[in-house]
């Protein structure tokens, strides 16, 4: 009888351990109704091709405006699975007023941890390892990639939990890298999968893949629509057309020219300095500048751009112009973060942002975002931000110096477009009015009304972008460029 016991006791605990874990038998009920485990550890390649439409976030015609969005046309991803290798290619034209290349075709490759570009020229070109690591997050938003990856005897599955009616399990992949992939709980489908970022500018956010309308492609369960978002803002959405698997996937392993070619680097932020007028500074030196004004007892700067480095630069060099003169305020010409994305920065600096009304709400949310992730001048010193409010126009004045603040109508570029008059040396400093560079000037017209309706008689314009000009020469400029390309 004894001996029965222990032999039953040993079977049992047998069984137990070679129970499956509860979170691990949710994927393999996902690969299940993928197609089956062996089914989808077999796949070598898989090809999509589709079209859609890709999302700018920050980039809307006003902050409380939907974002601008890119159609996608000839778009083609392709997985070498067994090499864990990705291209896409696809062809982006502009829904929106733009006044550079509308059309634009982008060519990119993964190769296990290089990531690459190729240009319109067939030169490929290597990427930062942030750019790598967030390719290898893009191979994996895909269920057949996603549950490859969990299938890895190296990988871990952990924190099964239920959300939204759907379990939840935390996969790591042998490379290190952490999603959460939900699956739907009649049909075991992937549902879509998240993981953790951040971003400069809103902070620590979530990236979703979405997938959805399965059908069968050569045997298996695969999403003819996949649909990406960062937080709230859709991203990427594909309808997929035509979709192969095991085909011809082409060679896409990187050159050799960017095996070897050493990993980009930061480059050092070139801040120049030219006087333009008495108490009037263009700091340069880079795409995005910025402007400095001198009154009696202390500096404004026009522009915050690109990102805490860029206005770091820019603020010191500005402080060092009048060491004996606080720099107080800061005048963010719109809300579009190429000339927003020092923000955070100038707030953490102590400066005063003036801006338009419209922005207010915008701004704040950026300033509050938690930035646990990435700790910015902001999150390590946070303070609260101190507004000076535009409505249609703010004269900034005293004895030695008078700046007239106007805010622009009837711009599609950005609605709260924010430009500056100096009346004493007849000048105009506008951001994204006009740009000598630009390839196209959709809204050249629209500057030129601003500027009457406001009588201004300009002499000279001190551009965000491009060179300081005369008068003449930007009316010459706007009279031979077409407004958009026919």
């Amino acid at each position: 009888m004894q001996r029965l016991f222990w032999t039953s006791l040993a079977m049992a605990l047998a069984a137990a351990c070679a129970q499956t874990p509860p979170e691990v038998q949710v994927v393999n009920d996902a690969a299940e109704a993928l197609g089956g485990r062996d089914r989808v550890l077999a796949v070598r390649t898989l090809s999509v091709e589709g079209e859609g439409t890709d999302g700018a976030v920050g980039g809307s015609a006003t902050p409380d405006a939907p974002p601008n969005t890119f159609s996608v046309t000839e778009y083609r991803k392709t997985f070498d699975l067994a090499n864990q290798r990705m291209s896409l290619q696809q062809v982006r034209t502009a829904q929106f007023a733009f006044a550079n290349a509308v059309v634009t075709r982008q060519q990119q490759g993964l190769d296990r941890d290089i990531a690459f570009n190729v240009g319109a020229n067939g030169a490929a070109t290597r990427a930062s390892e942030q750019v790598a690591r967030a390719r290898r997050l893009e191979m994996l938003q895909h269920p057949l990639t996603a549950v490859r990856a969990a299938l890895d005897p190296a990988a871990r599955i952990a924190n099964l939990r239920t959300e939204d009616g759907q379990p939840h399990v935390d996969i790591t992949t042998a490379g290190g890298d952490t999603v959460t992939l939900a699956v739907d709980a009649a049909t075991s489908l992937p549902s879509h999968l998240s993981f953790p970022s951040y971003d400069a500018n809103w902070g620590d956010t979530s990236i979703e893949a979405q997938f959805s309308e399965y059908e069968d492609v050569g045997g298996l369960q695969l999403p003819r629509r996949i649909v990406t978002r960062q937080d709230q803002w859709m991203t990427t959405d594909r309808t997929l057309t035509s979709q192969a698997v095991d085909g011809d996937a082409g060679d896409l392993a990187a050159p050799d020219a960017v095996r070897t070619a050493e990993l980009p680097t930061p480059q050092p932020v070139n801040v120049t300095v030219e006087e333009v007028g008495r108490g009037i500074w263009w700091l340069a030196g880079g795409s995005h500048h910025s402007i400095v004004f001198e009154f009696d007892d202390h500096l404004t700067i026009f522009e915050v751009p690109l990102s805490e480095a860029r206005t770091k630069a820019v603020i010191d060099r500005a402080r060092a112009l009048r060491p004996d003169k606080p720099l107080t305020h800061a005048i963010v010409s719109h809300h579009h973060l190429d000339h927003a994305g020092g923000f955070r920065t100038a707030v953490a600096e102590g400066l005063t942002i003036i801006t338009h009304r419209g922005n207010e709400a915008f701004f704040e949310e950026i300033a509050s975002r938690p930035h646990t992730r990435g700790q910015d001048a902001l999150a390590s010193n946070p303070r609260p931000v101190a507004f000076q409010l535009v409505d249609d126009e703010l004269v900034l004045r005293d004895r030695t110096n008078e700046v007239h603040l106007y805010k622009s109508n009837g711009n599609i570029h950005s609605g709260l477009l924010l430009f500056a008059w100096v009346p004493r040396d007849r000048t105009v400093v506008q951001a994204d009015f006009y740009d000598l560079n630009w390839l196209w000037h959709p809204w050249g017209d629209n500057f030129l009304e601003n500027l009457k309706a406001r009588s201004l008689n300009v002499a000279r314009h001190v551009p965000v972008h491009g060179k300081i000009q005369r008068h003449p020469e930007v009316l010459a400029v706007l009279a031979e460029k077409p407004k958009g390309p026919e």
